[in-house]
């Protein structure tokens, strides 16, 4: 295994290659992303997701258990760079950071990798705009026992930084998709999922559909809600009962709302 390498210096190579990760074009090209957060590396590493690199700062811990997961991570393949404070914190893009930021290969599913059962959940989000969304999306889908998410013409990269930290990890913990919404349209067809489709303006209230076959809720963005092409191919739509002045809810609490009702259906 690589001896743990020390960084001093703020223009480090490691340094630059890191806080160039922050750049969608970057992560692109490179295939890397970045993971930081003591949760988020955790669960990386507990549904096996490899780390090339892992920087960590003794002076931000804030536990006792981060010697373990820096053991696990030299254990498989990480290199360990143990950084200064000044360092570390030019570093990281949180405002109280814990002293752990890993360098790993992007999230890469295809639609071909999800597994389905007869009464699989599966979460399509389409033209979801903000990673806080899209990422407690995450959390409610990984809560909820969802198959996959697939995100459909993404405005949001699913391995940006931000989308890992407001999911806590679970982008690690089930397939998360990025496809475009005519190849999951046909995908979802031909595996004969159910496409119920989120809706203001549906007549039926989301508590009236069956949900507990195979599954598949779409919501879409707050401003502009599901394109023509998700209404038409839905099997049905639903609305969840507003009794104020708003008109919508955000996203992400909508399709927690729907993921719990298939839970109830199934008497979960």
């Amino acid at each position: 295994m690589p001896e743990t390498v020390c960084i001093t210096s703020l223009s480090s190579t490691r340094v630059k290659r890191a806080n160039g990760l922050r750049q969608r074009a970057k992560r692109d090209r490179s295939g890397l992303m970045l993971i930081e957060g003591f949760r988020e590396i955790k669960r990386a590493l507990t549904n096996n997701h490899e780390l090339r690199e892992l920087f960590f700062c003794h002076e931000l811990f804030q536990g006792s258990n981060e010697s373990e997961l820096l053991d696990t991570a030299k254990q498989r393949g990480a290199q360990l760079c143990a950084c200064t404070t000044p360092v570390f914190t030019k570093l990281s893009y949180r405002d109280r950071p814990d002293g752990l930021l890993a360098i790993a290969p992007k999230v890469s599913h295809d639609l071909s990798s999800i597994s389905l059962t007869r009464d699989s959940m599966i979460l399509v989000a389409e033209a979801i705009e903000k990673p806080g969304n899209l990422g407690t999306m995450l959390r409610s889908a990984d809560a909820t026992g969802v198959q996959a998410v697939i995100v459909c013409d993404g405005c949001t990269d699913i391995n940006n930084p931000n989308v890992v930290r407001a999911s806590l990890g679970t982008l690690f913990s089930l397939p998360v998709i990025d496809a475009n919404t005519g190849d999951t349209c046909s995908w979802l067809k031909a595996n004969d999922v159910t496409i119920i489709a989120a809706s203001p303006d549906a007549e039926r209230v989301y508590t009236d559909c069956d949900a507990t076959g195979k599954t598949a809720f779409v919501v879409g963005a707050e401003q502009y809600g599901l394109s023509t092409a998700w209404n038409h191919q839905a099997d049905c739509s639903v609305r969840i009962p507003m009794m104020g002045q708003s008109d919508s809810l955000n996203v992400a609490s909508a399709a927690t709302l729907l993921l719990y009702e298939a839970l109830r259906q199934r008497g979960s």
